[in-house]
């Protein structure tokens, strides 16, 4: 499978703005359809409460006449006031279930953007930053929150009283409707105007939000690095220069919401003031009574609350558009295995073999991952993506690592070892040969089914925080305390174990940092050993061992070796020696393939090597 250059994020949407991708309402709809229950209930409610609401001014004007004439009011001022406690509890429970779905619609999203992240293929994790993907978990995804809460559902009860007040007035009286309907109109066309600018800031302030989360999960991460360097202060100001970036992009944001806010106030002041004026001369006229006048500007203030929740609902849609257009293109980027059965169809056919592992004329070429500046742009957008020439790593590649036999890699660095074991555990697709599993092509078998024959140490083995039963537990979940105990044992962890009276529930600190580097290795060859996979890839395994423990380990994997098929990069001649078969790699090319005694008389780069003691 090609492993061509990325596109640019802006090639994957059909709309597309001066800094990337951006959703559409459309896109929303997904998320809002699946609480259309609670949301159904919400409307419901927003109609009984839009009626209560029209009623009140009408019933505000039977009481005025009934004054005027001097006549009882009986029950008419407590049915107003039923009116309107009835309105307050409607609001209440409506505000409740709001609340409880913006927060359903957030857990919605973030379900999706993680099983979408956590299944994107390797090359993605290349190219991106983690700190960024962070944010858009977390900024982004709270963005939704406000769509539901803050005037989208509301703005449909809303738009209900709108109409009923529109209607009521047309029937008080249409001259003073025309002169309030002129002034909303200008209102309306004023946030229109505004609304997409809203969006697209607000993209870029979640863009900054992402740059600062990764420029802080990076100063993090290297803390101690950054510490003995003396360069706290510089990572700081780093810091501080994408703070300042989110900040720049947050007034941006507010600038253009402070220009929406005011406008339906305003629309409201100049409304009233004209119906006052030329409603009091109407009066005057005759033309109406004043309790019509009085009943006019309750529905006008009935019109123009509900204008004022759209208006805050444009704001908030187009700040959760802005921050949509970044989940979603997460959640449009393809799976690890989205194509694989168009691959399985392609794949080679299978042959006879005894071999666990073959590698057949194999081609292989990174992607250089895209070059993103460190500062933001002079215009506040984030850069372009931008694809490099790809970067040759195995050319022509073949051997065979027999079943329950032992293989050693070795070669300068750079020669592409790591790279084999990356192909074998289809991190990546070759652009050219084929690599098999007993004689299958393993791009015509299920990843789950192949991973679960092979276990993998990668050469900086990552130690996750947590306890020690949670590490050792990730690719054997099943297994019970003693075998636990038992691997640890065997890789010379008991020290570990022993240390903390919680035994296997002592935890391990943040990227395994209350533990040593040999330590942290020999937890992750445990972990291996624990899954007990008929296939074992050791990437330098024994690199931070001292000889003592790399002895140990030696005899734990001796012990664990036998009917398996080991492949290793060597880091030491020890580790070499023993084997079945050693492959010597240079530039991405096998130069020499046999035992340590046939290579040291055939294999010039091999005896320098060993000359060395193939710490290289």
């Amino acid at each position: 499978m090609s492993n061509s250059p990325a596109r640019s994020p802006r090639s994957r949407f059909g709309a597309k703005d001066e800094g990337g991708p951006r959703a559409t309402f459309r896109q929303l709809l997904p998320y809002l359809a699946e609480h259309r229950k609670i949301l159904s209930v919400v409307i419901g409610l927003s109609i009984v409460g839009a009626a209560a609401s029209l009623s009140q001014p009408l019933l505000v004007s039977q009481v005025i006449t009934r004054v005027q004439a001097g006549d009882t009011l009986g029950t008419l001022v407590w049915v107003l006031v039923g009116l309107v406690v009835a309105s307050a509890m409607i609001s209440g429970f409506q505000h409740y279930l709001l609340q409880r779905t913006g927060t359903s619609v957030v857990l919605s999203a973030r379900r999706q953007l993680i099983n979408r992240m956590m299944r994107l293929p390797i090359r993605e994790y290349d190219s991106r930053r983690t700190g960024d993907l962070v944010s858009r978990v977390g900024s982004d995804t709270t963005l939704l929150y406000a769509v539901i809460t803050q005037g989208l559902v509301d703005a449909v009860g809303g738009s209900l009283v709108f109409v009923g007040a529109l209607i009521a007035m047309l029937i008080i009286d249409p001259l003073l409707l025309g002169l309030t309907v002129l002034v909303i109109a200008i209102s309306v066309v004023t946030v229109v105007l505004l609304s997409g600018r809203i969006r697209i800031a607000s993209r870029k302030q979640q863009e900054k939000v992402g740059d600062l989360s990764a420029a802080v999960e990076r100063a993090l991460g290297a803390i101690r690095t950054v510490r003995a360097s003396n360069a706290t202060d510089r990572e700081i100001a780093t810091i501080e220069k994408d703070a300042k970036g989110a900040w720049d992009m947050g007034i941006a944001v507010a600038r253009i919401s402070a220009l929406v806010v005011p406008v339906a106030g305003i629309a409201l002041q100049v409304s009233l003031l004209m119906v006052l004026g030329v409603g009091g001369f109407r009066v005057a006229s005759g033309a109406i009574t004043i309790a019509n006048l009085v009943s006019f500007i309750l529905f006008l203030f009935m019109m123009i609350m509900p204008l004022t929740t759209a208006f805050g609902a444009i704001n908030s849609v187009n700040q959760a558009l802005g921050a949509l257009g970044r989940i979603q293109e997460i959640i449009g980027l393809p799976t690890e295995t989205q194509d694989d059965s168009r691959i399985a169809d392609n794949a080679a056919p299978p042959i006879a073999s005894g071999d666990a592992i073959s590698f057949h004329d194999v081609d292989f070429e990174y992607t250089v991952p895209p070059v993103a500046p460190a500062a933001p742009s002079g215009n506040g957008s984030s850069p372009g993506v931008e694809a490099t020439e790809p970067r040759a790593v195995l050319r022509g590649v073949s051997f065979s690592a027999a079943r329950g036999k032992r293989t050693a890699l070795v070669g300068p660095s750079g020669a592409g070892k790591s790279t084999i074991l990356a192909l074998i555990e289809r991190f990546y697709d070759p652009q050219a040969g084929v690599v098999r599993l007993g004689g299958v092509d393993i791009r015509a078998l299920d990843r789950t089914e192949l991973r679960a024959q092979i276990g993998y140490v990668e050469q900086d083995a990552p130690v996750l925080a947590g306890t020690l039963a949670e590490n050792l537990r990730i690719g054997a979940p099943d297994a019970t305390d003693q075998q636990c105990v038992d691997v640890l044992r065997s890789v010379n962890l008991t020290e570990v174990l022993e240390r903390n009276e919680l035994g296997l529930e002592a935890p391990v600190g943040e990227d395994g940092i209350m533990l040593s580097g040999g330590e942290r290795q020999r937890l992750a060859i445990a972990r291996a050993l624990l899954a007990a996979a008929p296939i074992l890839l050791l990437d330098e395994s024994t690199s931070s061992l001292d000889g003592l423990n790399e002895q140990l380990l030696r005899e734990a994997i001796d012990a664990v070796a036998e009917n398996r098929t080991l492949i290793v990069i060597a880091h030491r001649l020890s580790t070499v020696v023993d084997s079945d078969q050693i492959v010597v790699l240079d530039h991405g090319r096998v130069v020499g393939i046999g035992t340590h005694s046939e290579l040291v008389a055939t294999t010039p780069l091999y005896k320098q090597l060993a000359k060395h003691q193939l710490l290289v």
